[in-house]
């Protein structure tokens, strides 16, 4: 049942898959309103609860294996629906072992350590999950070359 789910979220997910090092223009290349091939909304909630189900079933061997942690980067502009991806996607993992993360203006005891530091306390252990609410490399950017 699991191979099952995992095909229909790799057959979901195939199309909005952005090859390494090619560059995307919206709307020309993707169409920012393209429901895919959900005719209902009842479609589109049912494969919401088949993916957070497999989603929730991988957290758990996650947790058993206790050897890897896995760390999500969500990047986006402003408003880009970040903290709704959050929300709504992973509605249906375990919060003891997730730890999401957003990195704001950093405090006195962080701008005094090298700029990646705080981002590697951030780090997820073994067995767990972290997200990143933006990415840890804007710190190379915003934080370092525009003081």
């Amino acid at each position: 049942m699991a191979d099952d789910r995992l095909d229909r979220m790799r057959r979901l997910t195939a199309p909005l898959r952005v090859k390494p090092g090619s560059k995307v223009r919206l709307p020309a290349d993707y169409d920012p309103g393209d429901t895919g091939h959900f005719g209902a909304k009842a479609e589109a909630d049912q494969a919401l609860l088949e993916g957070t189900a497999l989603i929730a079933e991988y957290q758990d061997k996650l947790a058993a294996q206790d050897t890897w942690g896995l760390l999500v980067v969500i990047q986006g502009m402003d408003a880009a629906g970040k903290d709704g991806t959050i929300g709504h996607v992973l509605t249906g993992l375990n919060p003891q072992g997730v730890e999401v993360t957003s990195f704001k203006v950093p405090s006195a005891l962080e701008a005094d350590h090298d700029y990646l530091w705080r981002s590697q306390l951030r780090l997820p252990t073994r067995g767990s999950i972290g997200i990143f609410n933006r990415s840890h490399y804007e710190e190379v950017l915003v934080v370092r070359v525009h003081a």
